[in-house]
């Protein structure tokens, strides 16, 4: 009777996408949590990548995608707006005030983006 764990690739408990973490941290990932990759400390990152990918059949660039793509991209557009208003703006106190606008929106979106990190 074997025993046989399910691993998926949420269970993992990554923090960070498989392109940005180091070969170090793929090897010990590897040696931790999937035993099912044999030789992965002689293996360089970009084959790493690969095998973890193909494992759980994941797609080059499918391993976490953003759910707030499209609210970031409409904050962008807000803020790519709201600067040429500033820029146009004759008061000091005017553009101040847009200034501050604008870094809460860029606050937002740095927030959303972390979010489904």
């Amino acid at each position: 009777m074997s025993d046989v764990i399910e691993i998926t690739f949420d269970s993992l408990g990554l923090t960070k996408p498989l392109d940005k973490m180091t070969a170090k941290e793929l090897r010990q990932l590897c040696m931790d949590k999937i035993p099912q990759i044999q030789g992965a400390s002689g293996m360089t990152k970009e084959i790493l990548v690969s095998t973890i990918k193909e494992l759980f059949g994941l797609e080059d660039g499918e391993s976490k995608t953003n759910p707030y793509k499209q609210q970031i991209g409409g904050l962008k557009r807000q803020i790519k707006t709201m600067r040429e208003e500033k820029n146009a703006s004759e008061s000091r106190q005017d553009r101040a005030v847009m200034r501050r606008k604008i870094n809460k929106l860029k606050k937002r979106t740095r927030r959303l983006a972390n979010a489904s990190a």
